[in-house]
This record gives C-alpha cells, sequence and structure tokens, in this order.
C-alpha cells in the first residue's frame, strides 16, 4: 500500500512540475526575448498558470494521500528516499495550503509586471515610476508573512521559503559577526600603502568576441550546452526548467569584459547545480536543491574561490590574452590576479570584491527586516539605503539606479532572498577548505583544466543528494563541523593578506 502511494505522490509532483517549469520557461522568455508592449500580457499569463500551479499543488492531497503517507512516515514506514521525499512535500505543502490561491495569483502578475516597469525605471534612473509597484509588492509580501506565519520576526516566513530552518535571528547572528570583522578589516586595507589600479583592466571588447569566450568558458567549465543555453538579460540569472534544460544569462559591457566572465561563472555554478541534480527523480525533492544558500555556494565558489584563484588563471588566461591581446596582451598574470582581486568599495553589489560584498548583502538584508516589519515604508527607502552605504561602505550615492534600483530581487517579489548569498560564502568556505583536503592537487587540476574532477566532487557532495539533506547537515556531513563564519573570514584573510601585505 505504502509503494502505491509513493508511486502516486510521486506522478502527481511530476504533473505539478511541468508547470512549475511552464512558469520559470515564460519568466526567462521575458527576460531575454519579451517585447516591450507584451509586458502586461505576460503578467497576466504568468499570473494565471501561477494560480493553476498553485491549486493543482494543493490538490495532491485532496483525498488525503500526502496525509495517509505522513502518517506512515511519523510510524517511521518509510525509510530512506521515500521518507526524506515525504517529509519535504509535506512541509512544503503546510506552507503553500495557507496562501490562498488569490494572493499566489496578484502576487505573480504583480511581480511580473513590476519586473518590467523596474527594467524601465533603472534605465532612466526613475525611482517614482517603480515605487507604486515596490508598494504592492510589499504589501503583498507582508501579508504573505501573516498567512504563513511565524514564530519570532514577520521576516522569518520569507527567509525560511528560501532557506528552510533558518530564522532572522540566527542569519543575523552570523552576519553580525561577519560585519564586525569586514568593517576593521576593511579599514586595514584601505590604509595599506599598496593601491591597485582598475583602469589597466579596461578597453574596448567587441560583443562577438565577448559572447564566443564566455561561451567557450561555461562550456571548459563543464556547462552542458547540449542541456541549457547562455543568453543574455538586464540582471545576469539561472532557472531550470529540467535537468536536462537549464537556461542562464550574462550581462556584457563594451569596456569591461571581466563584468561578463564573473557573471558567467558565477551563473555556471548555479546552472551545474541544476544539471547535475538526478533526472530520474525530475518533479520531486530528490532532484531539486537543497536551499538558496547552498544554490549560491555553488556560484560562489565557482566564482570566487576557484573563478579569482591563480591557478584558475593560469589555465585560462592564455586564452583571453590571445582574445584580447588590448589590454590583456602587455599585462603579466601575476599582476592580472592583483587587479581582478583588488578591495576599493564600488556602488553595485553584483561588482563588488570579496571584502566588500557581504557589507552589500548586510544593507539589504537590514532592509528587508524593516519593510516587512512596518518599520520602513518603500517610499523612504532610497535616504535609508544611502544612509547605509555612506556608514557601511563610506560611499555617498549619487543616485537611485547604482543605489535602490539596482537588483532585481524585489521588483520580482523576491524579499527575503538576500542573506543567502551571504550564508552562500559561508558554505562556500567551508566547502573549499574541504575539497582541498579531499583534493590536495586542487591548484594543479586548475592549472591543467582538469574541472571534471572538481564538479565530480561537487556532484559527489552535493549535487546527487537533491533535498536528501538539510543544508546545516549537509555541511556538517562535508566538512565534519557546523556551519561557521571562520571558514569565510580565515579564507579573506589569507588571501587578501597575501595580496595587500598585510
Amino acid at each position: 500500500m505504502a509503494q502505491a502511494a509513493i508511486d502516486q505522490l510521486k506522478e502527481r509532483l511530476r504533473e505539478s512540475a511541468y508547470l512549475d517549469s511552464t512558469i520559470n520557461l515564460l519568466t526567462w522568455d521575458q527576460e531575454v526575448n519579451l517585447p516591450p508592449q507584451a509586458a502586461k500580457s505576460r503578467a497576466e499569463t504568468i499570473a494565471h498558470v501561477s494560480a493553476l500551479a498553485h491549486r493543482q499543488f494543493i490538490a495532491i492531497n485532496s483525498d488525503g494521500l500526502l496525509t495517509e503517507l505522513k502518517q506512515a512516515l511519523d510510524a517511521n514506514q518509510l525509510k530512506g528516499a521515500e521518507a526524506t521525499m515525504v517529509a519535504e512535500i509535506h512541509r512544503h505543502y503546510e506552507r503553500a495550503r495557507k496562501l490562498p490561491e488569490d494572493h499566489v495569483r496578484e502576487l505573480a502578475a504583480t511581480a511580473s509586471q513590476g519586473a518590467s516597469v523596474w527594467v524601465t525605471a533603472r534605465a532612466e534612473n526613475d525611482f517614482a515610476l517603480w515605487l507604486p509597484w515596490l508598494e504592492k509588492i510589499v504589501a503583498l509580501k507582508r501579508r504573505e508573512a501573516e498567512y504563513v506565519g511565524y514564530a519570532g520576526e514577520p521576516y522569518d516566513a520569507l527567509l525560511d521559503f528560501y532557506e528552510p530552518g533558518t530564522t532572522t535571528a540566527t542569519a543575523d547572528k552570523l552576519l553580525t559577526e561577519l560585519k564586525n570583522f569586514l568593517v576593521p578589516f576593511l579599514q586595514t586595507i584601505k590604509r595599506c600603502s599598496i593601491k591597485l589600479d582598475a583602469g589597466r583592466l579596461r578597453g574596448r571588447f567587441p560583443l562577438d568576441q565577448q559572447i564566443a569566450f564566455n561561451r567557450r568558458l561555461a562550456a571548459e567549465i563543464g556547462f552542458d550546452f547540449g542541456a541549457g543555453r547562455l543568453d543574455e538579460s538586464a540582471h545576469p540569472f539561472s532557472t531550470n526548467l529540467h535537468p536536462l534544460d537549464v537556461r542562464m544569462t550574462t550581462r556584457y559591457k563594451t569596456d569591461d569584459v571581466l563584468y561578463a566572465i564573473g557573471s558567467t561563472i558565477h551563473e555556471t555554478g548555479h546552472s551545474l547545480y541544476e544539471q547535475n541534480l538526478p533526472v530520474e527523480h525530475f518533479g520531486t525533492p530528490l532532484a531539486e536543491s537543497v536551499s538558496l544558500g547552498i544554490h549560491e555556494s555553488q556560484s560562489r565558489l565557482w566564482e570566487n574561490n576557484l573563478g579569482k584563484s591563480l591557478p584558475f588563471w593560469r589555465h585560462f588566461y592564455p586564452e583571453l590574452q590571445a582574445a584580447f591581446p588590448d589590454p590583456f596582451g602587455q599585462l603579466a598574470l601575476t599582476e592580472f590576479y592583483r587587479l581582478i582581486n583588488r578591495v576599493e568599495p564600488s556602488f553595485i553589489r553584483t561588482e563588488a570584491d570579496e571584502v566588500t560584498y557581504n557589507l552589500h548583502i548586510i544593507l539589504r538584508f537590514e532592509l528587508e527586516q524593516d519593510l516587512i516589519a512596518g518599520r520602513l515604508e518603500p517610499r523612504d527607502l532610497p535616504n535609508t539605503w544611502n544612509a547605509k552605504m555612506k556608514e557601511y561602505l563610506g560611499l555617498a550615492v549619487p543616485d537611485d539606479k547604482v543605489g535602490v534600483l539596482q537588483d532585481a530581487h524585489w521588483a520580482g517579489g523576491e524579499i527575503g532572498y538576500f542573506a543567502t548569498y551571504s550564508l552562500g560564502n559561508f558554505y562556500a568556505a567551508q566547502m573549499h577548505h574541504q575539497m582541498k583536503k579531499d583534493l590536495p592537487d586542487l591548484d594543479r587540476r586548475l592549472t591543467e583544466g582538469d574541472f571534471r574532477s572538481i564538479n565530480d566532487w561537487l556532484k559527489h557532495q552535493i549535487h546527487r543528494h537533491g533535498k536528501t539533506y538539510p543544508a546545516r547537515q549537509l555541511i556538517k556531513q562535508i566538512s565534519g563541523e557546523e556551519l561557521s563564519a571562520r571558514f569565510f573570514t580565515n579564507y579573506l584573510k589569507e588571501k587578501y593578506g597575501a595580496i595587500y601585505e598585510i
């Protein structure tokens, strides 16, 4: 009886997953291909399909099937992967059933159309244009927190969606510890005598050559173009329709080839995770990522721990020099390495270095909490944002385009997301620490372009498990230790201590 019920649940989950894939495809197309006049109709389409997907997911328990399986789980009648699947689906179901279908529809429509307005508002540096949509999003997410419920802060209800089991207090403790390290560490670097001129990395980089280089880079790292795409969008992102259909985007700047390269490596890290999930379990939690923090660990690991290392560029720098002899032909590898790792406070999160990046995240984490708790209203966001940028990074924000309008997350309704970037850095540093133990010749492998062995390690340790283990359990299983910020702070001290001789 239990096996028949499990098989029936899997079939219902696959049917629900097809609708989720449809939503992801519609959203990807909106960001990559949508004609400007189609924004409203696309929002209506996404809203309709989102409501349908919500209804269908709730219906998996219409005849008590999930309840029956949860009872079997509680009676220890389910083991292994089946127990994991039922527990995770029941957790997701309990959250989803608290959300009225009308709320799901309204949020999807508002986020879709609001995201289109945000693209225009950002391009035109017009916060007032986007403000009505932001106000709607914040109101809807405040309402969602009340629907779902929370034990502590309203923000808990939203953070738990992206990072299950993590509370605002838990994240705040880790980020406060990090902030207490970063602020004086940044001041130490700023006071040192070594100055690195980013202008030496600038030039004129034809778009077609950038596209070709980024495709080669992603493929060599391990991205399977037979099961995915790389396109261009205003804000780089990745989305999965299926392990055999993973879409990612990057963004090109004609005077800065490294912007696209960093974005491409980052999104490739995300996409490798999705492509390596067990395809035979599609539709179930066993073919889903553990959490956004773990997902971000994969992108940040590839972008920074590996992708900004000297051994990585020993392999790729000759290719970069051949593709773009001006300015790289006359720039030594060791100097290039120091320049791409320079520490310099900047306005844009996605362009920030490893030391200052998390201060951008802490700023957003604090603002999100205040928005959801009602301590901050959307109309006051620019002034509060600018004040925190001055306090944390010492920067006077000149306009909203490089300030509050820079990120797509809030426009798309993704409030509660930002903390997962810093959690991802923590997970990545801890994974990297263990990877170096397990692969003591990691530097040689990177230099020789042996990315297969690195991907095999990641697949074995993380990807193949899907959602079998919660994030905190997974990192302890990998490293033998609880999640800690010290692996990340030690990584920063070692790397940047050498670069800046401090």
